[in-house]
């Protein structure tokens, strides 16, 4: 039986890890749903008093959406593709423990946006992060109110209609990257970081993340309704799924050289 998602734990710091290293850790359907009980049993443990969330092996944290899932997908089934992302994003935001994101590589797309839910980020200088989407034909509804909370509206429709993905200095310096560290004590600064988070009191800790969550909520709730309706016309087009197969055919044949 495959195994998407990844959990130890070191001392009072669940770690967990996505693993699909052959796709740069992109996610499909069933890795969201594993993440989600992941986060769960993290969130129920008592041993756990935080979390560090990060990618197998060193080529990416993740590169997000797994194109070959998401390219077949008609109106409907974007609907209930966002359902997935409320629920994923939902249970991030509820969490009462902290979590570090331990960016061990690129993070496109959702991943992006997912490590933006986290509470803090550490990289190293190899790090390139950003909404890729509208490459592959995906407009982009969650990512823009996240990035919005971030960086402003300016940024974020620089991000969002061009698709680049920002390096590591760019990131630190917009304060997405919390702590810039070599390569190889990325994980173990995350875990540091989280422990000491963790050592914080926890009911101080608790209710300054439900107050974060209170500030954001509104806009979480609205880009998810927009989302539906966004999406069920992207999808509805086609072009989502023609942009996504030729992309695919292209990284195929540069892989094939």
């Amino acid at each position: 039986m495959a195994t998407f998602i990844l959990t130890e734990r070191r001392g009072a710091v669940g770690i967990i890890t996505l693993n699909r290293p052959d796709v740069l850790n992109a996610w499909h359907a069933p890795m969201r749903q594993e993440l989600i009980d992941a986060l769960d049993v993290g969130e129920t443990d008592e041993r756990v008093r935080a979390l560090v969330l990060t990618g197998a092996q060193d080529r990416a944290f993740s590169a997000g959406q797994d194109l070959n899932e998401s390219r077949t997908f008609d109106a409907d089934r974007a609907e209930a593709w966002v359902g997935e992302w409320e629920r994923l994003y939902g249970c991030i935001r509820s969490l009462s423990k902290p979590i570090v994101a331990a960016l061990n590589g690129v993070a496109a797309g959702s991943a992006f946006q997912l490590a933006l839910l986290c509470d803090l980020r550490v990289g190293h200088a190899g790090v390139r992060m950003g909404q890729p989407e509208i490459n592959a034909g995906i407009p982009s509804t969650t990512g823009p109110w996240i990035m919005r909370e971030h960086l402003g509206l300016a940024r974020t429709i620089d991000l969002t209609l061009t698709g680049r993905l920002m390096d590591a200095d760019e990131c630190v310096s917009l304060g997405l990257i919390s702590r810039l560290v070599p390569r190889e004590q990325v994980l173990a600064e995350a875990i540091a970081l989280a422990d000491a988070l963790g050592a914080k009191p926890r009911v101080a800790m608790r209710l300054d993340k439900q107050r974060f969550r209170e500030m954001t909520d509104a806009g979480f709730r609205e880009c998810l309704e927009a989302g539906v309706r966004i999406q069920r016309e992207a999808y509805g087009s086609g072009e989502p799924g023609r942009m996504m197969k030729r992309f695919l055919e292209e990284r195929r044949n540069r892989d094939t050289r």
